[in-house]
């Protein structure tokens, strides 16, 4: 069985709770040295731009871009919907180091012979 950790985001920060749960999620299972992968859609597209995911999303969260850090700094990776990020006519010169616009197709051969999978 695989060890990788798979996280769907279609919320970006119109609603900062469920983003910040799913972070956590993700931060978890990439610090306890899962390979794990978020795969960003419809308004979580934006939380791939450089600068874009700010703020605290209640009292004793963590703040958005220290989730960020940690999830880079433990190897996270995201796959941003081509056609999500697109539709949106966002700046592909501004996406996180770590984030690639990808879509179901790659999301799929990186899953390969399973993950644990999260949807927020």
């Amino acid at each position: 069985m695989s060890d990788k950790a798979a996280i769907s985001l279609h919320t970006g920060l119109e609603d900062t709770e469920t983003v910040t749960v799913a972070f956590l999620v993700a931060v978890g299972a990439a610090e306890a040295g899962r390979p794990t992968l978020m795969f960003l859609t419809k308004e979580a597209v934006r939380l791939a731009l450089v600068g874009t995911a700010v703020g605290v999303a209640c009292d004793g969260c963590p703040p958005l871009p220290d989730l960020l850090r940690r999830y880079a700094d433990a190897g996270g990776r995201y796959y941003v919907c081509p056609i999500c990020f697109n539709a949106r006519q966002l700046d592909k010169g501004a996406i996180l180091p770590n984030a690639e616009i990808a879509g179901t197709a790659p999301l799929w051969e990186w899953i390969g012979d399973g993950a644990t999978t999260f949807s927020y």
